[in-house]
Parts: structure tokens; C-alpha cells; sequence
């Protein structure tokens, strides 16, 4: 297979150019792509839909490379977009040169770029999810004078021919290694492809989800990623799930990102893991605790919970994942090491003890600042969100907690140290609000919270129209205890929505 001789090695791009990709500036695409004997280069840009759309240039000369880095190309704007008419459809699509890489899975040598967005005058498209992303952070940031940060926990199913050898345990395949991991070579194979095209990876892993059925493993991998800049961040998940996807399909897999797998059965999230930063600094702990800023940034989140479901949880069978009991939430509260709450606040390495002696009585003191570490975890989203929609609507919500006034009093109410779904603590689970359990309601609880995510010109009033719209158009109020007793209907729409995103 061509792609197990592909060179495994950080973004080469970075490594040739001796700068960070940030940095990159069209001289250095160019003279990259002239030194390296690029043949054709791609411009890839989300649409409505969550996937990525390719556009293939052969290069003819310098003077026509020169052009379409500078100039960009003509796209059907209604094509990708619902709330974009045809009679005025026309959009250009201009290369971001700080998401260069080079394809792993062309036949020739090819240099690929995200785009952006821009309408007829030349200003970028209001209502394009990558700049509502953008426009959130810059918010962010002016109202704060801090940075929004992000890093997501990609889960999805890989799915084979089965075979009888070291069967893993159904339902408890978490962190299992080969041989009852089936796939640990894929994910790995996959995580050095997203390295070497920018992504900044935390770890992989096998995840809990593992069955049977019909002859075939399903089995469920996890890859996680490092904080980054939230719109560095949604970049990276979107190439992340195309590297996975083109690479199972050299491997003759099928991959989903579908937050409902089959009755029973663990599905999908998008775990979103969120740090605030100034001057370099972590701003989430404060003399070993959770500081002030992330408790109202806490806040926001708990006040606008009900609305961000509408980017996070995109499709019907979103709320088959989101129902009580399970480590999916529902209730609108927070906790530490909690994972029956909505916003959790995982271990911090907050200890004082220096827990790599102890294990090496070797090792000297190390004196690590594990400050950096510490982040909130919002468990709701899962790979039918819209990404850049999604964080964006993550740092809304977290600047309007920074914003409000009773923050701190809002976080003092939800907070939880508790399993609220143990009988014992039924008082304090009645006591929290619910997340909405359709796409008709989580439309809903937008449009009257939508004036906090169009605050600052962030969202579009066209975009946030468009969300409810599509929303709305599921018409799934009951739908979830009308096939609750209906397993056929169930797995038809699982199979309808396989693979969302």
C-alpha cells in the first residue's frame, strides 16, 4: 500500500522552511513548491454539509501559481451553502497559506491549503463557519484581553470483517492493546499522517465502544489533541477526519464518527477541551485551584448550554447519545473528575507531589509547571457538530460567563460533586436543568438565546436563520419515544446519518 512508505515526520513544511506555519508567507509556498518539484496544488474548504471540498490546479508556470495564491478561485456558493441563493451564488475561495501540507494519499506530489470565504466585494463571507470562528476568538480576546484555546477527543468506529482470534470484551475495550485491539495500527498510522500535516496530537488510544454484529468488529478509537488557538484547533479536526477516512479507505475499513453506533452500544462524542491563556500563561488554576476565570467561564457555558447544542448536536439520532444515565450528559451542571456532568474539570496534576521521582527514585526533582495543563471539558458535541460553528459557539459562551455578573453565583449553583444519577441524589438533580432532546428543541432554545452568539457581530443573523431552519426541518420532537420501543425504525436512522460530518 503506497501510503505505508509516505515519510512520517512533523508538518515538512515547517521542518523546510525553519519557521512555524503561522508564519508562512506566499514566497515561501512558492519557492516550497518549485524546490520540491510540486505538480499540483489543492485548495480544500469546508461546506454546509461538515466536509471537506477539493478544487485540483495543475501547475502551468510560476505566473499562474503567483495568481491562484494570491487571487484565489470562483466557487458555487449555493452549491456548499443553503442560505447562499443561485441567482447571487458566486464566492471566491483564497488560500490560507498557514494550513499548507503536503497530501499523503496523492499520487503526485501535491501541496494542499484550507480556504476562507469571500462574498462578491471582496469581504469575507459573514455567514462562513471558519470566519464566525475567527470573529469569536478576535471577540474573545478584545472583551478579555486573554486567548480562547481548544483541543477536541476525535472518537469513531472502525469497522471490519470480524475474526474469532482474542475477541475483546464487548463494551470494555478502553485503552486495550493489541491483539483484542483490533486497530492500533490504523490509529497509529493515522495520528502520524495528522502529524505530518500539522496536526498537534496528545495521544491515541482504544476506546470503550467494541461489538460484534452481522460478521463484522465495530471497533472505537479515540485520538486526542493538544490546546491550540480554537481556530487552529477546528483546523486540525477537519483535516483529522479526512486523513482517518481517506486512510480506512485504503484499508478497505468503513469509519464513523456517528454519534449512534446500534441499540446498546456505546456512541461517539466530541469532547471539547477548552483553556484560557494570557501573556503565555494558563489562567485556569489559581494557587493550585480553579481560578475565578474559569469558574465564569464555567458560567457561560451553563447559561448558553441549551443553545450550543444546536452546533454541537446536528442531526436526530445526536439525542440518542444524549439520554440520562449514561456518560453522555443531559443535566445542565459542572464538577471535577464528574463524567455524569456536562462541563467537567479533569485532573490537573495539581498535586504537590513530584509523581516521576516517586515513580523513579532515580530521577532529581523535576520543578515541571503543570499549570499548563489544566483544562475544562465540555461533553455534550459530538461528530455531527459543525466544528468551527461549535467552538465558536464555546467561546462565545465562555466570554459571556466572563461578562456576566453573577457568574460566580450561576457556577456555585450547578456545580456538582456528586453521580446525579444516583437515587440518593435525586434532590439535587431535580434541582438542574435538562439539555434539549431534539434537534426541534435544541432550535428553539437558539432563537431565544441567539442574541448572545450574534453579540459583537460574531454569528450572522443568516447563519443562526439557517441553523434553526435546518433544525427545525427534522420536525423530531417525539421522535425519540416513537422508536424507543422500535429498534428497526432506530437503526434506519443511524444508518441515515452515518456518517454526519
Amino acid at each position: 500500500m503506497k501510503t505505508q512508505n509516505f515519510s512520517m515526520t512533523a508538518n515538512e513544511l515547517v521542518a523546510e522552511l525553519q519557521k512555524p506555519a503561522s508564519e508562512f508567507t506566499k514566497a515561501d509556498i512558492i519557492s516550497y513548491i518549485k524546490e520540491n518539484e510540486i505538480t499540483m496544488v489543492n485548495f480544500m474548504y469546508p461546506a454546509a454539509d461538515g466536509r471537506l471540498k477539493t478544487l485540483n490546479f495543475v501547475i502551468n508556470d510560476e505566473a499562474y501559481l503567483d495568481a491562484i495564491l494570491t487571487c484565489g478561485e470562483r466557487v458555487d456558493g449555493s452549491s456548499l451553502f443553503p442560505f447562499i441563493e443561485a441567482g447571487s451564488s458566486d464566492l471566491y475561495v483564497v488560500p490560507r497559506f498557514c494550513t499548507a501540507f503536503n497530501d499523503p494519499f496523492a499520487d503526485r506530489p501535491t501541496l494542499t491549503m484550507l480556504c476562507s470565504y469571500f462574498n462578491k466585494d471582496g469581504e469575507m463571507l459573514a455567514s462562513s463557519p471558519e470566519y464566525t470562528l475567527r470573529k469569536a476568538c478576535k471577540a474573545f480576546t478584545d472583551v478579555t484581553g486573554m486567548e480562547f484555546q481548544a483541543m477536541g477527543e476525535l472518537e469513531y468506529y472502525v469497522i471490519s470483517e470480524a475474526s474469532d482470534l482474542y475477541l475483546a470484551t464487548d463494551q470494555r475495550g478502553y485503552h486495550e492493546s493489541a491483539p483484542y485491539a483490533k486497530f492500533n495500527e490504523f490509529r497509529t498510522q493515522c495520528m502520524m499522517y495528522i502529524a505530518s500535516v500539522g496536526g498537534q496530537i496528545k495521544y491515541g488510544h482504544s476506546e470503550v465502544g467494541n461489538f460484534t454484529l452481522n460478521g463484522k468488529i465495530y471497533e472505537q478509537n479515540e485520538i486526542e489533541f493538544l490546546p491550540v488557538r480554537a481556530d487552529y484547533a477546528a483546523d486540525q479536526l477537519m483535516i483529522a477526519k479526512w486523513v482517518i477516512r481517506n486512510l480506512a479507505c485504503e484499508y478497505g475499513y468503513e469509519v464513523t464518527f456517528a454519534p449512534k453506533i446500534t441499540a446498546g452500544k456505546a456512541g461517539s462524542g466530541l469532547h471539547i477541551h477548552m483553556r484560557i491563556m494570557k501573556d503565555g500563561q494558563n489562567q485556569m488554576l489559581k494557587d493550585g485551584v480553579l481560578s475565578e476565570t474559569a469558574r465564569k467561564a464555567i458560567a457561560g457555558m451553563m447559561e448558553l448550554a441549551p443553545s450550543i447544542t444546536a452546533f454541537g448536536n446536528t442531526n436526530p439520532t445526536s439525542y440518542f447519545r444524549l439520554v440520562p444515565h449514561q456518560e453522555a450528559p443531559t443535566n445542565i451542571c459542572w464538577g471535577d473528575r464528574n463524567r455524569s456532568v456536562l462541563v467537567r474539570v479533569p485532573l490537573g496534576w495539581s498535586a504537590k507531589s513530584d509523581m516521576c521521582m516517586l515513580a523513579n527514585p532515580l530521577e532529581t526533582p523535576s520543578n515541571y509547571d503543570t499549570t499548563q495543563k489544566q483544562t475544562v471539558e465540555m461533553r455534550s458535541p459530538d461528530g455531527s457538530a459543525d466544528l468551527y460553528q461549535l467552538l465558536a459557539g464555546l467561546a462565545v459562551a465562555c466570554r459571556h460567563g466572563l461578562e456576566m455578573d453573577n457568574a460566580l453565583e450561576i457556577a456555585e449553583k450547578t456545580y456538582v460533586n456528586v453521580n446525579i444519577h444516583r437515587k440518593e441524589n435525586e434532590d439535587k438533580l431535580n434541582q438542574l436543568a435538562q439539555l434539549p432532546d431534539s434537534c426541534t428543541a435544541s432550535a428553539e432554545c437558539l432563537a431565544k438565546q441567539r442574541a448572545a452568539f450574534e453579540q459583537y457581530g460574531v454569528f450572522s443573523p443568516a447563519m443562526i436563520d439557517g441553523i434553526i431552519n435546518k433544525l427545525r426541518s427534522y420536525n423530531d420532537g417525539n421522535l425519540r419515544s416513537e422508536v424507543e420501543d422500535n429498534q428497526e425504525e432506530m437503526l434506519k436512522l443511524v444508518m441515515k446519518y452515518f456518517h454526519c460530518g
